[in-house]
């Protein structure tokens, strides 16, 4: 009976930290919209908007970020610079001069696109609402806009928005928090200024929130066993029920008859499988050395609608902590707790392999990484050669079972044996010798 309760209370804090956003592999990730009050007055008051992406491997593709709030007043946006509201909604009270930028009660404001007019663009500004991971490029995890915000004749000061949210499917924004002022430097950093005042909004992330399903898988293989594991059935969605969208292989959609708004994320339609998944990854262990080991990992696009630019693949595996080299593709540990190094990030090499297509012959990225074998831990027996865990862009793929791994021959010697007999036998060889 203990060990029961045990195992209902592990499951219900796993439930509640995966609904809440919560991700061991980056406890710190989050993204923060941070307000800066730079000037108010009786008439108007001037804002900068930064956003951060403060999470290590989760970045912001297009059609990227749409930031929502709620005015707690009659406030408008007078003029906006870097970013542009989606809609300007009712301003037929302002008459006789200049209409705002936007007089909704809630606007959605969007990123401008590369390569805007000078006069409209900011620092940090016009990425068309991408936002790259920490890890990634850390010269392209921010965005900024400028706004100037006033109301009507009553106007007397800015009050902070309330009810954010980020407009990408996943994500969820807490209140406004008021945070010591920030500074900024300006004269080569002779001299200091700051802000009247500070707020921050802190957005995570949850895949529960995100979808309902699944959005990749693993299947594995090893040269020790002919057999191949394939993902397992129904991971992402059942050939055949709603709402799961395929093509048979070598079939063309016809995209001018799929109907599909830019700011809006296009539905995958993936080439009919078992698992029906937009993404597989193959983790193949290749050869196995002396003193090393090798795999090789192959990510394959099954989606026929979408490439995926700046993509990223996180693995968590115990002999992580000792890659020798990782050929074509970059390669970063992501070891959050210190003394313990066994997950890594993977992501592809800037104009060569950083986006990967669309399903077809050229709809697959591929890597090989070479791997000391740890005396004490190192074995090819019972599965350990594989991933523990493998998310693509963020998201957790599909694992097969442990009992489905390819297991080596029952006559294979282990890492112990092995070495046992590289050890003795030249010995006893001298001893017949002898």
């Amino acid at each position: 009976m203990k060990p029961f309760l045990v195992l209902i209370f592990f499951s219900l804090i796993s439930c509640l930290s995966s609904s809440y956003g919560y991700d061991p592999l980056d406890p710190q990730g989050n993204i923060t919209i941070k307000w800066d009050l730079m000037q108010s007055n009786s008439g108007s008051s001037d804002l900068r908007v930064s956003l951060f992406n403060y999470q290590l491997y989760r970045h912001i593709d297009q059609p990227g970020w749409k930031l929502n709030w709620g005015w707690q007043g009659d406030e408008v946006i007078w003029n906006m610079w870097g970013a542009e509201a989606t809609e300007q909604g009712n301003c037929s009270k302002f008459t006789g001069g200049q209409l705002p930028h936007c007089c909704e009660k809630s606007p959605v404001i969007v990123d401008l696109l590369p390569g805007a007019p000078y006069n409209q663009q900011t620092a940090n500004c016009c990425k068309g609402g991408v936002l790259s991971s920490l890890t990634q490029d850390p010269s392209k995890f921010v965005a900024g806009f400028q706004m100037n915000v006033g109301g009507s004749a009553d106007y007397t000061g800015f009050q902070m928005p309330e009810n954010f949210t980020l407009g990408i499917p996943g994500y969820t924004c807490g209140n406004a928090t008021e945070v010591p002022p920030s500074k900024f430097y300006s004269d080569g950093g002779r001299r200091r200024t700051q802000a009247l005042r500070t707020w921050n909004v802190t957005c995570i992330y949850s895949q529960f929130m995100a979808s309902s399903s699944p959005k990749c898988c693993v299947s594995l293989s090893a040269f020790y066993n002919n057999t191949i594991v394939p993902c397992p059935k129904c991971s992402c969605h059942c050939q055949g029920l709603s709402p799961a969208n395929c093509i048979k292989y070598g079939e063309t959609p016809s995209l001018l008859q799929q109907k599909h708004d830019p700011s809006e994320e296009q539905s995958p339609i993936v080439i009919c499988s078992q698992h029906m998944c937009p993404v597989r990854v193959h983790w193949h262990i290749k050869q196995s050395y002396t003193q090393y080991w090798r795999v090789k990992i192959t990510i394959i696009n099954l989606n026929v609608v979408q490439n995926y630019s700046q993509w990223n693949l996180v693995a968590l595996h115990p002999n992580l902590q000792s890659v020798t080299q990782v050929f074509s593709f970059n390669y970063k540990p992501l070891n959050q707790y210190g003394y313990i190094n066994d997950t890594g990030m993977f992501w592809g090499i800037e104009f060569y392999n950083d986006m990967l297509l669309q399903a077809g012959e050229s709809g697959n990225v591929q890597t090989e990484m070479l791997l000391h074998k740890d005396s004490g831990i190192f074995t090819f027996r019972e599965g350990w050669g594989f991933p523990r865990r493998i998310l693509f862009n963020g998201d957790e793929c599909v694992m097969p079972l442990p009992d489905d791994y390819p297991r080596l021959p029952n006559n294979a010697p282990t890492a112990a044996s092995s070495s046992a007999c590289r050890i003795f036998l030249p010995l006893l060889l001298l001893i017949v010798m002898l």
